[in-house]
């Protein structure tokens, strides 16, 4: 039996977390091996097959300030954890974005379990970030195998001495089911003339307060100036379906929100029947693109943790964009803090509804190269074979049976 631990958070990493459980379960029967696969997750990993320690897909958040209601649930899991360690340690780690919590588990499981295989899956984005003068976090140290989704996230820590692999981006994988865009329609009950824009606020619940009210009311505009508009709002997460139909109702928008639970099922529907996408800035971002959806994206966070990240951080980032990191260009408009207004919003979103537009058509080219920059079909079944090889190798092999040769 190998039993492995894998670990990671918030609405995106459970959903790759997902994905992967589903492929070590895939591997680890084609070759015979019993496989025990505990996770710190959501939902979707539970599903998939592993037992969960605890559901952490709440545990997200971005900034100092919006991270304190997290810490007593935090450091109430960290206590859980350490116990569960002491009387079930795995044969093998996979840590899977979640910066913070699994750079802090990682270094404490190197001391702790030095024999014991860490990979990291989805890595922090440090060839894409700079705090202060470039600090690092430190996951070199501790992690013995890192499975990069993105190639200059594999060059990056090369050339800093880790063993990496270059696997390539998971969202290839789910890419299998394209709906056809009248077929779309049609299940969603749109008209198959109308246009149509999705929008994708939130899914941490801090992206509510900060994200939810602009994009509302620039979804209300846009009605205004397009009436035929339909608007879609999946919801990302159960329990914020309330909120989001009273802040956009509130704003003056006509739109249909889509529960969690059908928006998980629906959302190659919801990507083939859209004509644009106003987005938070995150994976999301990287599915639109490789389902060929146009889109704005933006951000913002507290003012206090704005101002602590600029001035006292020195956070630097040239793209918040993942489709615009991998291409190093600005493709997708970004709107960020200040900037992420009704009004830019508006301005931003206009020229992609323009269905023969150069923007618009500019975005669907960049898709293709993007496309061809993130890799092959196979991707969670390569990163499962590679963790699978490595945890077997560590292990120590069964003492023959007495007499026998």
């Amino acid at each position: 039996m190998v039993r492995l631990l894998i670990s990671t958070g918030e609405v995106s990493g459970d959903l790759q977390g997902a994905l992967l459980i589903s492929a070590l379960r895939q591997e680890a029967e084609d070759r015979g091996l019993p496989l025990d696969l505990v996770a710190l997750g959501g939902n979707r990993m539970e599903r998939a097959g592993a037992e969960l320690l605890a559901d952490t897909a709440n545990l997200g958040a971005i900034g100092l300030w919006e991270a304190l209601p997290l810490i007593l649930p935090t450091l109430k899991l960290q206590s859980r954890l350490r116990r569960w360690l002491r009387h079930h340690p795995p044969d093998g780690v996979v840590l899977i974005d979640y910066m913070g919590a699994n750079v802090n588990l990682g270094l404490r499981l190197k001391r702790q379990l030095p024999g014991v295989p860490i990979f990291y899956y989805i890595a922090p984005q440090e060839w894409a970030w700079r705090v202060g003068d470039g600090g690092t976090t430190r996951l070199i140290g501790f992690t013995d195998h890192i499975l990069a989704i993105f190639p200059e996230e594999a060059r990056f820590y090369t050339a800093r001495g880790a063993r990496v692999s270059w696997v390539g981006h998971p969202l290839i994988d789910t890419l299998t089911e394209v709906p056809d865009r009248g077929a779309a329609r049609r299940e969603l009950g749109l008209e198959a003339t109308v246009p149509v824009l999705l929008l994708l606020p939130a899914s941490r619940r801090q992206e509510l307060r900060y994200l939810l009210p602009p994009m509302a009311a620039a979804a209300a505009a846009l009605q205004r100036r397009h009436p035929r508009l339909e608007v879609l709002v999946p919801a990302g997460q159960p329990g914020f379906e309330g909120q989001l139909v009273e802040a956009l109702a509130g704003a003056g928008a006509r739109a249909r929100v889509i529960p969690a639970g059908e928006a998980d099922r629906l959302k190659p529907q919801l990507c083939a029947a859209a004509d644009v996408a106003v987005t938070k800035s995150g994976t999301a971002n990287l599915e639109l693109a490789l389902r060929g959806v146009p889109q704005v994206t933006g951000y913002r966070v507290s003012r206090p943790t704005a101002f602590v990240a600029r001035h006292l951080l020195r956070f630097n980032v040239s793209h918040i964009s993942p489709v615009n990191l991998v291409l190093e260009e600005r493709l997708v408009p970004e709107l960020l803090q200040d900037g992420f207004t009704p009004e830019a919003i508006v301005a931003a979103v206009e020229p992609l509804l323009d269905a023969p537009g150069s923007a618009r058509c500019r975005q669907l080219d960049g898709y293709v190269r993007l496309r061809a920059a993130l890799g092959d079909p196979g991707v969670t079944r390569r990163a499962a074979a590679t963790i699978l090889d490595q945890v077997l190798a560590t292990m120590p092999s069964p003492s023959p049976l007495h007499g026998c040769p």
